[in-house]
């Protein structure tokens, strides 16, 4: 008999030590602490905080974060916002363009389901085929996603995103809700004059501006800098990971979560082999020559990955070096993907299994 997919991985009481391996595992109050710390930031310098729940795609994470004052939620992709919709999540924002009338289709059932969606558009393409398809239905809020230096999505001026408001205005189903943007870190100072110089043509134009969407945890603790924000997006600070160490955001321990890994293979004295290849730990480098940090073996280098097999270089160890059936805990480069790998997460307390919870939005990528 196939076993199940959501077959029992960890129960409340057991140790970490003794779970199956490769397997993600979050430190409870590392979690927690990351959570308070970052809403304490906010909340003093009058920012309201918009967690983006793609980190851990898990409703009961979501609820601990409004809990501690979060003002409703960021998600990617329509599939993933409709759980947390379904979970009880009202203001919800999506900062995807949306295109295509099987998307909108669903974008409409979900709009009718909650009183707070809101979702994000950088051309008249995009902006046009929402009008379309909400014409006569229940008004919906549209943000002007711009492009303040981090060259992914975005209008490229000021003057482009006003025109893109004023098309919003004048659009039937349409509400203008604001702008958006994910700029690139240490950038607060372009950030503020682009949207500054935006807010001051729609001021020309009589067009109110609710809100003011700044983004992402690399730019998290200069959010306060964007003077012109009203509120700030970050989702990776609640687990936080190896790429947030390397940018100063934190330490190693305030790294919540780790890959569990075991050493199954030391085929020569400076090459050891774990379970965790690019199934468990990502391939994502996110600018490091290599695939993740070991806890207690600072000079190991995860040098390749496989589907299933992490090759480590041990060249570099003047100390001990992991035996055969050792279990490593590994930071990952991005704990975003990892979270979209695996059907469960496994939460500890002091090495003791908390709780586990499904990753109820993993896969939810359209």
């Amino acid at each position: 008999m196939q076993e199940n997919r959501f077959a029992v991985v960890a129960e409340v009481g057991d140790r970490i030590a003794d779970l199956s391996t490769p397997r993600p595992i979050v430190d409870e109050d590392r979690m927690a602490a990351n959570i308070s710390r970052v809403q304490s930031y906010m909340d003093a310098n009058g920012l309201r905080f918009r967690p983006h729940i793609k980190t851990h795609k898990i409703p009961a994470l979501a609820a601990a974060q409004v809990a501690a004052g979060a003002k409703g939620i960021n998600c990617q992709k329509i599939s993933e916002a409709e759980v947390f919709a379904a979970a009880g999540f009202e203001d919800i924002l999506i900062t995807f363009n949306i295109l295509g009338p099987q998307k909108l289709e669903r974008l409409s059932e979900l709009h009718e389901n909650i009183a707070g969606l809101k979702v994000v558009a950088d051309s008249t393409v995009t902006v046009d085929g929402l009008s379309a398809h909400f014409a006569d239905r229940k008004p919906l809020a549209v943000l002007v996603e711009c492009d303040t230096g981090g060259g992914r999505c975005g209008v490229q001026k000021p003057e482009a995103a006003s025109l893109l408001a004023k098309r919003i205005v004048e659009a039937k189903g349409l509400v203008f809700g604001g702008l958006v943007t994910y700029p690139k870190p240490q950038s607060a100072s372009d950030v503020e004059a682009f949207i500054s110089q935006t807010l001051a043509l729609l001021q020309t134009e009589g067009i109110a501006c609710p809100i003011v969407s700044n983004g992402g945890t690399p730019s998290l603790f200069e959010a306060h800098l964007v003077t012109s924000a009203t509120e700030h997006r970050a989702g990776t600070y609640i687990y936080n990971d190896r790429s947030m160490v390397r940018m100063g955001h934190c330490t190693e321990d305030d790294c919540a979560m780790h890959v569990l890994s075991t050493v199954v293979s030391r085929p020569t004295a400076d090459r050891a082999v774990i379970d965790a290849g690019s199934k468990a730990l990502t391939s994502d480098l996110h600018g490091f020559a290599d695939f993740g940090a070991i806890v207690g073996y600072p000079q190991a280098r995860i040098t390749s990955l496989s589907e299933e097999h992490g090759v480590i270089d041990l060249s570099n160890c003047t100390g001990d070096r992991p035996k055969i059936g050792e279990k490593l805990f590994i930071i990952p480069n991005h704990t975003c993907v990892v979270s979209n790998l695996f059907d469960t997460m496994v939460f500890h307390r002091n090495g003791t299994v908390s709780r586990v919870e499904e990753v109820a939005a993993r896969g939810l990528v359209w």
